[in-house]
């Protein structure tokens, strides 16, 4: 994203004094009306706090609320010594959280360019954690493989994947910078992944992370544990994998009818199935 000089508030926008509404909310949501509306552009930056505390006739405290939440939000971006800038849109992703169609692919079918900067990539005994969730004894050997992803050149995720050893060995030299892992499964292995369990949650990025994906210590990140499996029930794969909250943002669609429980039990789906966490 390339800065770009300010541009001044639209004309005849204002604080409404007799609103219930918090100055600093109506000052939030009047900037965010700029930025959807195309008055400000990715990589523009905003006027200075002086400037937008004239403008508005508010106090710095507001307008440092504002840009506060929006910052939070990842709506904007704010640079040390240099100013406010619209940040990039998140990148969207609407399959990675209820079906099987690997971040790669995803990315990819959207026309947007990926690139995986491979961290570790070995043979290891397998902890508590990741034998339970395999199914595996305590010290199995696994491949881990640790991933940097990036999309349009920006680091936005790390992904620790974990395989049993056994049945995939050539996996631990095979090269996934351009490939999707699924997708080398299913042409060396013929291993089909047909179903997964993800949770998701939030955590903030320590100090390894967040250098790694170039964000400040303690931003948000948003947390996806899986576990996929192959049509006789074997897991094949579980990992975790950690987003930028300010680049990211996941799409659900949710479907109501009858009969759900009669759908997991055709598939093969045990209530009990839990990850370790």
């Amino acid at each position: 994203m390339t800065p770009r000089s300010s541009k001044p508030v639209k004309k005849g926008i204002s604080i409404d004094r007799d609103s219930p509404l918090p100055y600093y909310l109506q000052l939030k949501n009047s900037l965010i009306e700029q930025i959807e509306s195309g008055h400000w552009q990715p990589g523009d930056q905003l006027p200075s706090e002086p400037e937008l505390c004239q403008h508005f006739g508010v106090s710095r405290t507001v307008v440092r609320q504002a840009l506060k939440e929006m910052t939070y939000e990842g709506l904007v971006l704010r640079e040390k010594g240099k100013g406010t800038f619209v940040a990039e849109p998140k990148i969207s992703s609407t399959s990675l959280v209820h079906s099987l169609v690997g971040f790669h692919q995803d990315m990819t079918e959207r026309g947007l360019k990926m690139a995986d900067k491979i961290l570790e990539q070995s043979i290891l005994p397998a902890s508590q954690k990741v034998a339970a969730n395999l199914q595996l004894e305590d010290l199995s050997p696994v491949i881990k493989i640790d991933r940097l992803r990036y999309v349009e050149d920006e680091p936005v995720v790390l992904v620790a994947s974990f395989l049993p050893y056994e049945p995939c060995r050539k996996l631990v030299s095979a090269d996934l910078t351009e490939e999707s892992l699924y997708a080398y499964l299913e042409k060396e292995y013929d291993l089909r992944i047909v179903r997964g369990r993800r949770l998701i949650d939030a955590v903030g990025a320590n100090e390894h992370q967040s250098n790694l994906l170039e964000i400040e210590l303690g931003s948000p990140l948003i947390r996806i544990e899986s576990i996929s499996y192959l049509d006789d029930g074997t897991p094949i794969e579980y990992f975790h994998a950690l987003f930028r909250g300010d680049r990211s943002r996941f799409e659900v669609e949710i479907l109501r009818f009858q009969g759900q429980g009669k759908l997991r039990e055709a598939m093969g789906i045990k209530r009990e199935e839990e990850f370790l966490i």
